[in-house]
Parts: structure tokens; C-alpha cells; sequence
């Protein structure tokens, strides 16, 4: 057995921790891929086959989101709360040297302004002397270590201190990060350039929705709802990146409110694991005009069934928190799986969908994520819309497909100018 171990170097906070069984180890190697068989989205549970959109979006669909939810990431409270409010808190109309408009926003999911809440922050453009007004489409998701992280802006408000701990092949961090980290995450956001092309950026601090700790789920969102901790919850309840994804909902639910936001032109992203709560959220709320995917992974857009990198049964050791219990009964038994992830991505048509890897990022399976891709563009098709109509995985730095498309560039687990170069471009193609 392995703990959670504790350093006693400095700066490093004692936090109560469980234990869990050292996971499997992982496949790395393609040769040793076992054979698998996925099911197929195009599919009903009886066996009927699905040949239109109709069938897809009154029988189909409903049928893998219950799957999904049941059984993979549990159940997500219904709509926005009856006393969800906010309040905007800061406008500056000439941030980032004038190009910009800054907004904070709290945003509180009951009457209570000490209750639950969150904190958005927002940049838009600024139109030049006399241009026509109109409302921005929107890059919206969730930063891993607060909203002051993602610019040097001074005007962005600092989150409150915090702890996390992190997993990277067996070793465990557990920090506590000064918070007047200011930009410290800021390679992962360039929002000069996505501003510079049209685009307004929008964006929540992910603890505020739920902390990133097995402990997390008995606070925040998840404790307004009644959750119980990682174990003691039931066994179809939601986990952390159910919360993740439901607070990207609510943050639509305030971009409809703004007139110089256009919330039918919003582009939902998200890396690593809040790459897997953007997808879930696309799939269940389809106000979401786009998705972009970036190194997902497992429990995002990779197979699961391929056994290659990150596995249901290490993903589930490693973070008892992120899915539901349910999804543990699979651990090492990924062949009894009802679904995969090719068909989560599907649940995101017609919108379209943006996949992109890292060559050496092979704890995310890039050909995995690549397959989960195309595994799902068939449901595109009953839209009239091309998907990935390659059989080969394409080399590095050359996009494939169309509505649904898939990247793979040169390097290792992170968010890159050139992957935001390929999502402005794939944005420009499709909400434009």
C-alpha cells in the first residue's frame, strides 16, 4: 500500500490523507495493446440501429447520458438554482494597456452571500472609435490554480491561499502555492492573442467550484447538494469533475446575462482533467457552440478499452474524488465497460469538435484520443457534417477533419501557443 505521503520540507502542509493500493502499472507500449471491440454509438441499448438525427437526438442520446452519468461521472443536479445571483464586482474598461475590458463577477449559488461561489473573471476586446457594436464569442474555461494566475494583470483579484496535490506516474505533491502568484499559469493562457483575434476569454478558478482533494466533495458546490465525502456518497454521485463541468453551465448561465457577450458562440475548452469536465459539460448542455479538447486523456477523449497510458483502475486509485464510485467497478475490467469515450465525444455533436494531443504525452494516449475521434465521427454524419475521414493517425502539426477534427503537435503534457493558434483557427472556421 502507498499513502499519500506527507514532506515536512518547507512550505508543505500536512493535510489528512487516505490510503490507496499501488495502481497497475501502465502500458506503454502499442504491441501490447490487447484486442477490443467498441460499442457502437449508432446503436440503441435493444440493438436497433440509429440512421437519422432524429433517432440520435430522441432515443440515442438520452441513452449514453444516462450511461455516462451512471456509471462514469454521476449525476449532475438538474438546471441552475432557484437563488444562483450575482454581482459584478470590478470593471476596468482599459486593461491590459487598453486593449481590453476587464470584468469580475461573484457569482453565488444560493441567497447566501457567505454560501457557496464562485469568481469569474473576464476580458473582452475593445472595438476601435466608432466600430459597429456587436457581441463577442467566447473562450470559456476553468484555470487550475486561480484567476490571478492566468495574467500579470495587478487588477485581477487574488484567489484565497490554497492547497493541492497533484499525481504524475506514482509521485505524489501535496504544496501550498503563495497566492500572489500572479501569471504564474500564464503560458496556458495568451490572452493577448486570443483577444487580438476576436475573441473574448472568460474563465473560473476551480476550487471554487470543488477543491482538487479527496476531501474536496464534503465542500463548495458539492456539499450544497447534499454529496457526502469521496466514500460515503452514493454510488452513481457525482465526483469533482461533474462539479467542474456544472460550474461551466452556471458560468454560461451569466454570459446570457451580458448583451456584449454572445452566448450562442461559446467555445468551451479545457486541459488534462478540466479537459474531461469541458467535455462532459458540452455533452450535457448543448448551449455550448464548440468544444476544444486539449490532452484529455482518460476519462476524456482517449479510449479506455485500448489499456495504453492512464487507466480507469489508476485514474480511480489515484483520484477516489474525480468520477463516480461506479466507475471503480471497472477498474481492471475496462472490457465490461457499457460505453467508451469515443462516444461521450459523440454526445457533442453536431457542434463542432476540436481534439488535440501531445506526441509525447503518452500517459494521455494521443492515438487513443485520435481513435476516440474518429470512433465518433459517425455521428456527425447523421448531421450532414464531416468528421475524421482518415484511417491513419496524422503525422505531427497536420490537422484532419473537419466538424470534428484532431491535432497532434510536438511536445509533452501542456497548453502551447500553437495549440491555441490551431483552436483560434478551428473557432474562426466554425463560429465566424
Amino acid at each position: 500500500m502507498t499513502p499519500l505521503c506527507l514532506l515536512p520540507a518547507l512550505g508543505w502542509l500536512a493535510l489528512a490523507c487516505p490510503v490507496f493500493a499501488d495502481p497497475a502499472p501502465a502500458n506503454d507500449d502499442e504491441k501490447k495493446v490487447p484486442p477490443y471491440a467498441l460499442p457502437d454509438p449508432l446503436r440503441t441499448a435493444g440493438g436497433a440501429p440509429v440512421g437519422d438525427a432524429a433517432t440520435w437526438q430522441a432515443q440515442r442520446r438520452p441513452e449514453l447520458l444516462e450511461l455516462f452519468a451512471r456509471e462514469v461521472f454521476g449525476r449532475t443536479p438538474a438546471g441552475r438554482p432557484a437563488a444562483m445571483h450575482w454581482e459584478t464586482t470590478a470593471i476596468d474598461p482599459a486593461a491590459l494597456g487598453g486593449r481590453a475590458t476587464r470584468k469580475q463577477v461573484t457569482i453565488w449559488f444560493t441567497e447566501k452571500r457567505d454560501g457557496p461561489r464562485m469568481h469569474l473573471l473576464v476580458y473582452q476586446p475593445n472595438r476601435p472609435a466608432g466600430a459597429t457594436p456587436r457581441p463577442w464569442p467566447v473562450f470559456l474555461g476553468l484555470n487550475f490554480f486561480g484567476n490571478h494566475t492566468v495574467n500579470t494583470d495587478p487588477g485581477i483579484a487574488l484567489a484565497e491561499p490554497f492547497t493541492f496535490y497533484d499525481v504524475s506516474h506514482y509521485r505524489i505533491l501535496l504544496k501550498e502555492r503563495s497566492s500572489d502568484q500572479r501569471g504564474a499559469d500564464a503560458s496556458k493562457w495568451p490572452l493577448e492573442t486570443i483577444l487580438a483575434r476576436g475573441y473574448a476569454v472568460a474563465t473560473v478558478y476551480r476550487a471554487d467550484l470543488c477543491p482538487d482533494r479527496v476531501d474536496g466533495l464534503v465542500e463548495a458546490v458539492p456539499a450544497l447538494f447534499g454529496t457526502g465525502g469521496a466514500e460515503a456518497r452514493a454510488a452513481d454521485a457525482w465526483g469533482a469533475v461533474g462539479a467542474w463541468a456544472w460550474g461551466l453551465s452556471r458560468t454560461l448561465d451569466w454570459i446570457e446575462s451580458d448583451p456584449e457577450l454572445d452566448a450562442k458562440r461559446v467555445a468551451v475548452h479545457g486541459f488534462s482533467r478540466l479537459g474531461k469536465a469541458a467535455i462532459w459539460a458540452a455533452a450535457q448542455d448543448e448551449r455550448f457552440a464548440l468544444l476544444v479538447s486539449f490532452q484529455s486523456g482518460c476519462g476524456g477523449a482517449a479510449l479506455s478499452k485500448r489499456l495504453f497510458g492512464e487507466t480507469v483502475a489508476i485514474i480511480n486509485e489515484t483520484f477516489p474524488h474525480w468520477f463516480a464510485k461506479n466507475f471503480r467497478r471497472y477498474n481492471d475490467r475496462e472490457a465490461e465497460l457499457p460505453v467508451d469515450q469515443h462516444e461521450l465525444l459523440a454526445l457533442v455533436a453536431p457542434r463542432p469538435l476540436l481534439v488535440t494531443s501531445a506526441a509525447e504525452d503518452r500517459w494521455s494516449d494521443p492515438r487513443g484520443e485520435f481513435l476516440g475521434a474518429k470512433a465518433a465521427s459517425p455521428v456527425w454524419a447523421l448531421f450532414g457534417r464531416q468528421g475524421i475521414d482518415v484511417d491513419e493517425m496524422p503525422p505531427v502539426g497536420r490537422p484532419v477533419g473537419d466538424a470534428v477534427s484532431y491535432y497532434v503537435r510536438a511536445g509533452k503534457h501542456d497548453v502551447t501557443v500553437e495549440d491555441w493558434a490551431r483552436a483560434l483557427d478551428f473557432a474562426d472556421r466554425h463560429l465566424r
